[in-house]
């Protein structure tokens, strides 16, 4: 929801400014929003008759590849405004991020057991990540208003989740008969920096929603400027003391 308020100010602010607001959208949206809720969901799994580590630098790179692809695929679209070329290929290449993101995330996991997948439920994630994308893509272009982001946010929400459930739903593990070390990093490790963190971003983001100009506020300025602009247009014109010239 705080990803599509932010590119709602992008798209009525535009210019250089508008990129700013796009950067922080994808850290909301791909950051505090999708990866969050897949590392979340990773600790609620667990393996008979063995532990769980993680891998820090895949894990961290997990979360990067997540927030870089979702801003690709928020520049392309805001790039080609409604044209569906735009909005396709940004939805594309957001999805395959987001699987990749995933996947990436799932790979991370060290455990003393036999990890396979089922290609086709892997292929029907990827799809599901593609759709969802593209859907998140159109909503950011087209949505303004609080009930309206809401309910996109919410759509979102499910579409994200769904993807990483099937996703798991693909993953088959037989645990090792003899327990073997296994390298990484505990999940409580990374509960502490992971709950700092989102809650100073998400902080950081709301207040800038909070204390920029209101979405009204705004579009009254446009509309001035372009009064002013029409205004200008007409004018005659005077020379430097002010008096009209010929």
């Amino acid at each position: 929801m705080l990803g599509l308020l932010l590119t709602s100010r992008a798209r009525l602010i535009g210019g250089r400014e508008a990129k700013f607001w796009l950067v922080g959208a994808a850290i909301a949206i791909g950051g505090t929003g999708i990866w969050t809720m897949h590392f979340i969901a990773m600790l609620g799994f667990s393996v008979s008759g063995s532990v769980i580590r993680y891998d820090v630098p895949l894990t961290a790179l997990s979360a990067l590849i997540a927030v870089v692809f979702v801003a690709m695929g928020l520049f392309l679209a805001a790039h080609g405004g409604e044209r569906s070329v735009f909005l396709l290929g940004g939805g594309l290449l957001t999805g395959l991020g987001v699987a990749s993101m995933h996947y990436l995330g799932m790979y991370a996991m060290n455990m003393s057991a036999l990890v396979s997948y089922d290609p086709l439920v892997v292929a029907l994630s990827v799809l599901i990540a593609v759709v969802a994308a593209t859907v998140a893509l159109w909503f950011t272009i087209r949505v303004s208003g609080a009930l309206k982001i809401g309910g996109a946010a919410l759509v979102m929400g499910v579409a994200v989740s769904g993807m990483h459930y099937t996703g798991m739903f693909s993953l088959s593990v037989s645990a090792h008969a003899d327990m073997v070390p296994v390298q990484g990093a505990k999940a409580i490790d990374f509960l502490l920096p992971l709950i700092v963190g989102i809650s100073v971003i998400t902080v950081g983001l709301l207040l800038t929603v909070i204390l920029s100009p209101t979405e009204k506020e705004l579009r009254s300025e446009a509309e001035f400027r372009e009064r002013l602009r029409g205004r200008d247009e007409g004018a005659p014109e005077v020379d430097l003391f002010g008096t009209p010239r010929g």
